[in-house]
Order: C-alpha cells, then sequence, then structure tokens
C-alpha cells in the first residue's frame, strides 16, 4: 500500500510523548507506514521481522493458535500504543502475532537498531518499555494462574474485571465500550462463548452487569474485584 507518511504524526504515541516535537518529527520519516483492514495480519508468530509496531490510529490484537487452530487471544492494544520490542530488543523470532481489529488501522514501523538507538538514549523512554515488559510479565501470571486454579465462570469474571478497570469510569460502575464481542472473551480465558454469554447473563440477572446499546456497564467494580478475589483466596 501507499506510505501514509507524508500526512501522518507519531505525536500520539504515549511512548514518544516525552520526546521534543522535532525528534518526533524526524522519527517520522525514520519509519515504514502501512495501512491495514480489520483481520489483516501485520505481526507473524515466529516471524523474522523485528520492528517495533507503532499503532497511529486504529487497534491491533496480539493473539495465537493451538496446534489444531483454536484462536488464543492474548490482549488488544489502542491507536497511542506499541508492541513488537521484544524481537526488537532480544532478536529472537516474534513470540505472538498480531492483526488488526479495524479497518484503516495505520501502522508505523521502526527498524530495531533506531527503536534502540532512541530508547538508550533517552532514558524516560527506557523506564516506559520496561514498565511495559513488566505488565506483559504481570498479566502473563495471572492469566497462568487463573487457568491452573479457577473455573471457567470465575476466569469470565476475571476478565470482565480487567476489562472494566481499563474503561470509562462513571461513579462505582465501569463503562466497556465498544460492547466486548463473546468469541474475544472466551478466546482470552480458553472457555466456550456460551459460557461467556451465561456468565453475562447470570451478572446481568444480578444487577452486576448491564447491556446498553453501545457498551457493557460493570454497575459495581468494586464488588465485581470482591467476587473474584474470595474465588482467587480459596482456590
Amino acid at each position: 500500500m501507499a506510505s501514509d507518511a507524508g500526512a501522518a504524526s507519531l505525536d500520539g504515541i504515549d511512548l514518544l510523548r516525552p520526546l521534543p516535537a522535532e525528534e518526533r518529527t524526524a522519527l517520522v520519516r525514520q519509519c515504514r507506514w502501512r495501512r491495514f483492514q480489520a483481520n489483516e495480519q501485520i505481526i507473524d508468530h515466529l516471524g523474522e521481522t523485528r520492528d517495533v509496531v507503532f499503532i497511529v490510529a486504529g487497534r491491533v490484537r496480539v493473539l495465537s493458535h493451538s496446534a489444531a487452530g483454536r484462536e488464543i487471544s492474548f490482549d488488544d492494544v489502542d491507536a497511542g500504543g506499541f508492541l513488537g520490542e521484544m524481537a526488537a530488543i532480544d532478536g529472537l523470532p516474534r513470540s505472538a502475532s498480531v492483526a488488526a481489529v479495524e479497518d484503516g488501522t495505520l501502522i508505523a514501523f521502526l527498524a530495531p537498531k533506531p527503536f534502540r538507538d532512541l530508547v538508550t538514549g533517552h532514558p524516560e523512554l527506557a523506564i516506559a518499555v520496561m514498565k511495559r515488559l513488566c505488565r506483559v510479565v504481570r498479566l502473563t501470571t495471572d492469566r497462568v494462574m487463573e487457568l491452573s486454579t479457577l473455573g471457567a465462570n470465575n476466569r469470565v469474571h476475571a476478565e470482565l474485571l480487567r476489562l472494566a478497570k481499563r474503561s470509562r469510569v462513571e461513579g462505582r460502575a465501569a463503562v466497556i465500550a465498544p460492547i466486548p464481542v463473546h468469541a474475544d472473551i472466551a478466546s482470552r480465558v480458553s472457555t466456550t462463548r456460551e459460557t461467556v454469554a451465561r456468565v453475562l447473563s447470570d451478572l446481568s440477572r444480578e444487577g452486576l452487569v448491564e447491556r446498553r446499546a453501545d457498551a457493557l456497564v460493570v454497575r459495581d467494580v468494586a464488588r465485581l474485584e470482591q467476587l473474584v478475589e474470595e474465588v482467587r483466596g480459596g482456590a
């Protein structure tokens, strides 16, 4: 596809905000730019590319597939985020695939050496990259523990809590928008769409969640967190 670099900007990338504007502008010219459509592959699992991916517009999903072909979803990254830094740092093959979630997702690819030079030249960026890697490790540890110790219903509760904590707050409630797709939740917690639908229906009857036209509302995040922690503590 044609490059979008002429009209693009990296000003919205959270990692790069500490940089002076002129340095971000110079970085634009070092990137390779491309737009992707929904479900189009951006990074291949075990692929040999090493570029860091800046999500300039749209949203992407980090995922993998089992030997039987079952899709396993790890995380969604919105515009302003970045990923792919592990391969750029250690030079090893990609640990997961990345695909666009939305049509018109705009990606800026930065080669490994310019990325490493950028981070080593700016300590605040190095700290930000380390914090992101720490988040990945913590998230992975939590999910391993959940898969090992919690039933399917409780794993759905835990995933819903994660989504709520990343969403807009309205008093005691959290507004998750857009409405999460049952299949996406099921992929993340290793269960079925039917189980997800049943759990959400049960929570709705209990008054803990409410489905709106354009969002899923967790009406009491603290109560949901207590529900999750009670089960974790007894596991």
